[in-house]
């Protein structure tokens, strides 16, 4: 595929992984992979394992957040409604995306994730920032901008 050029991006599918170019007049258009029709740009958060984060990361040339979190952490769950609602509200800027750190510890190792929840925001499949514990969805939002240029 041709690198991004000022009129598309490219966007992994969160089902199959395929990378996809997507025009940015159409990203509000509701696109669909190529490969397996699977919505792109879904309002619900993408759940990803080990073995889906490098190739989703690495694909999607829009900025990723990830929330490391586990379901036995009470600011992980008290946060889950706030990260949903802002992804809904950013689908078309910021890839959300979730990891159960109890099934992917290695992983959690590799990133030095030392405590939960963590949010890391990746670009161009490179870490740019992180952020440990909770937060409501306003100061979400506004660390989400701010960290990833979407302001």
């Amino acid at each position: 595929m041709p690198p991004d050029s000022p009129s598309s991006i490219q966007v992994a599918c969160p089902k199959c992984l395929a990378a996809n170019r997507v025009p940015l007049t159409r990203l509000e258009a509701g696109p669909k992979c190529g490969k397996c029709a699977a919505p792109l740009l879904d309002e619900t958060p993408i759940a990803l394992d080990e073995a889906s984060f490098d190739a989703f990361v690495a694909q999607t040339h829009m900025p990723v957040l990830i929330d490391f979190w586990a379901p036995w952490c009470a600011p992980c769950r008290a946060m889950a409604p706030a990260f949903e609602r802002v992804a809904a509200a950013m689908r078309y800027r910021v890839r959300f995306a979730k990891i159960n750190t109890d099934e992917a510890q290695g992983l959690g190792a590799r990133l030095g994730i030392r405590g939960i929840p963590t949010l890391i925001l990746f670009r161009d499949g490179q870490e740019r920032n992180r952020v440990s514990g909770a937060m409501d969805a306003n100061s979400l939002e506004r660390w989400v901008s701010q960290a990833a240029g979407t302001a």
